[in-house]
């Protein structure tokens, strides 16, 4: 009987050898001992670090990052339990809301969060308005501000999110499909962010901008390619690990091997390749700032 994965299908490894401290920069994990957030859409099975462990390693990704999902709001508890045990390979994205003590948040960077995410499209924490006062809260400490928005919500918000005091990072593509590559204002305008270096992109979550929702499907290719001829140091991967749309039944589950090997199509060679995995995710989360064993 062949071994089957949590949350991940297929049970082959990844084609492709990756290098060493490839980050799978977006993960969550899941823990039903904590309450969900009043609202929330996405209530997922528990999925934990010792899950994803055997994922991670058919991926052949040694770093990770793990991002408090909309399912809790701003309780980040389960996040961090979660980074005590990825240790010095981990790093996390937080939720908050932007009116949390300077302790507070300075006990959240001393645990390895780097960044903090608002989530426009699944999350019921925030509005188009907390952008700024939650940027304004983080700069001091460094951090990155993560955003998920529906993609008609994007180019409404461009003149204020050109002059945050952080770093941007959106994850899922920008929520740009690949029939909108080169064609929506959304689309322009993330290339303009990656080219100013304001802004980095993460091509996680494939499947979810996918008209066919999978990661191979071949018309990712020009998007993934956009993002990465405007900026390579810009573009960072993630699995997106453990798929709560698809536990909900919204979509396949994904194969997280064979998401690996289509980033290395995207990719085009193995310089590239590590670029994405190695250098630019080492820069974003700092992942040198403490020492490894």
């Amino acid at each position: 009987m062949s071994e089957t994965f949590a949350f991940s299908a297929g049970t082959a490894s990844a084609r492709i050898p990756l290098p060493a401290k490839a980050c799978d920069a977006h993960i969550h994990v899941y823990d039903s001992r904590f309450t969900a957030a009043a609202g929330a859409s996405l209530h997922p099975p528990d999925a934990t670090i010792e899950d994803y462990r055997s994922v991670q390693q058919r991926m052949g990704t040694e770093r990770a990052v793990l991002v408090t999902p909309s399912t809790y709001g701003a309780d980040n508890r389960h996040m961090l339990a979660g980074l005590a045990q990825l240790g010095t390979q981990g790093r996390g994205v937080a939720v908050i809301t932007g009116d949390e003590p300077a302790a507070q948040l300075q006990t959240l960077h001393q645990n390895g969060v780097r960044g903090v995410r608002i989530n426009l499209s699944l999350g019921v924490l925030h509005q188009p308005s907390d952008i700024k006062k939650v940027a304004q809260r983080i700069a001091p400490l460094g951090w990155h501000l993560q955003l998920l928005m529906p993609l008609e919500q994007l180019p409404g918000l461009a003149e204020g999110l050109r002059t945050l005091p952080v770093e941007l990072v959106f994850d899922h593509f920008g929520r740009v499909t690949p029939s909108l590559c080169g064609r929506h204002p959304a689309h322009a305008l993330l290339l303009e962010l990656l080219r100013a270096r304001r802004a980095w992109v993460k091509l996680s979550g494939g499947y979810l901008v996918s008209s066919a929702h999978r990661t191979d499907d071949p018309s990712l290719l020009p998007l993934a390619s956009s993002f990465i001829d405007a900026a390579p140091d810009r573009v960072i991967w993630g699995s997106d690990w453990p798929h709560a749309t698809a536990s909900a039944g919204r979509h396949p589950m994904p194969d997280d091997a064979a998401q690996i090997d289509a980033l290395a199509r995207w990719a085009g060679d193995g310089q590239q390749l590590e670029q994405i995995l190695v250098h630019n995710p080492q820069k974003l989360y700092g992942f040198d700032a403490l020492t490894e064993s």
